[in-house]
């Protein structure tokens, strides 16, 4: 056998956590004047008071997740009276949902999934809060998910006007969007917009030099020394910045490092980069089809069909064809194909003729979307 061939219980990997997408680094750079801001909206919270409500907004992958979870594991390990709860609007994106959750934080569990309505699930939340003086930072990550659904004013009117009926309540809360054409001011509803007066905090998107620096660090805390060479890096990086997202550059490390390691290699090479990218490169597509539901699924099953033959699809043309075998109305159909627009599953577009035609493209190869909603 030849000597530098790596051996079934050896490994590329020096802690494989590291180039996981959802791994919280103990450095975390790029991001101080958003942290110190985020920090200085939560500050009144410390004191007893009520947090101040925020806006993170930036697109997929700059950050905004990393550093809210970074804020709160500092408060965890402060304070017990703030209490802070993170709660995924892609899975959680409903009224219920959401203060489920917010009851799990508190209590320790999740409530009865059957016999329990949400006023009683609310109160039981309320309660708690009162009694143990305990103030409340909710943080609602990819809120746009509860636009797409229509949740978006419920949440916040539950959430921001409870001191009205649990006198005593002091809830703040933190909203990150990650689709840039939302506008929340126009989003939410006087009643909403007069208790929320959020302050917005951005976060633009790495630059060159910056992805580099983070993409280096992962390498050096997750692999051996000599895995990846320095022009092997730039290659990663460059993916990465044609990616426009660093968890599709995080992703595609460690698919590489995997497929190094099945071909018996101690090192990365340029074709475990390159096979790597185009599996990454779907990772945004990959996630946002898990969060489909049953008859969206259908919808966006449909639109792959048909776009292998025709890239360009008139929206009622498409509704006439659906109906035959989702039973579904023209309002319900369009709400659906705006949300996978929001989404960027789908490209809907408005062109002059007889009258305005609305014409649906997919984003994606059909193949691949089909593929991932098998």
């Amino acid at each position: 056998m030849k000597k530098n061939l790596l051996m079934w219980d050896e490994t590329l990997f020096r802690d494989p956590e590291v180039l996981e997408i959802d791994y919280l680094p103990e450095q975390f750079e790029f991001r101080d004047s958003q942290i110190r801001e985020m920090a200085f909206q939560i500050r009144p919270g410390l004191r007893g008071g009520r947090p101040l409500n925020t806006v993170c907004k930036g697109l997929p992958g700059t950050g905004k997740t990393t550093s809210i979870k970074k804020v709160f594991q500092e408060i965890e390990e402060t304070t017990k009276k703030l209490v802070p709860v993170y709660i995924n609007c892609q899975i959680d994106n409903t009224k219920f949902a959401i203060i489920s959750q917010i009851y799990r934080k508190l209590v320790g569990h999740l409530p009865p999934s059957s016999g329990t309505s949400f006023k009683q699930v609310f109160d039981a939340v309320a309660r708690i809060l009162i009694k143990e003086e305990i103030v409340l930072l909710v943080a609602l990550d990819d809120a746009n998910y509860l636009l797409y659904e229509n949740e978006i004013n419920k949440v916040l009117y539950t959430l921001l006007r409870s001191h009205e009926t649990y006198e005593g309540t002091r809830i703040g809360v933190i909203v990150i969007i990650s689709d840039m054409d939302v506008d929340l001011s126009r989003a939410v509803d006087a009643r909403v917009a007069s208790v929320f007066r959020p302050t917005e905090i951005y976060f633009p998107p790495y630059a060159d030099a910056e992805v580099r620096e983070i993409m280096k660090a992962r390498v050096m805390q997750g692999l051996f020394t000599g895995v990846l060479s320095e022009s092997l890096l730039d290659l990663v990086v460059g993916q990465t910045l044609k990616s426009g997202d660093l968890r599709v550059g995080i992703d595609l490390l460690k698919r590489a490092t995997l497929s190094a390691e099945r071909a018996a290699r101690r090192s990365i090479e340029r074709e475990d980069i390159c096979g790597a990218y185009e599996i990454s490169k779907y990772l945004h597509l990959n996630y946002t089809v898990k969060t489909l539901k049953d008859e969206e699924r259908q919808i966006l099953r449909f639109l792959a069909e048909r776009s292998i033959n025709d890239h360009e699809m008139n929206a009622g043309d498409v509704y006439k064809a659906v109906r035959e075998s989702v039973s579904i109305g023209y309002t319900r159909f369009y709400e659906i194909v705006k949300k996978m627009d929001a989404m960027r599953l789908v490209n809907l577009q408005y062109r002059e003729g007889k009258g305005r035609t609305r014409i649906i493209t997919l984003r994606y190869d059909p193949i691949k979307v089909l593929e991932y909603l098998s």
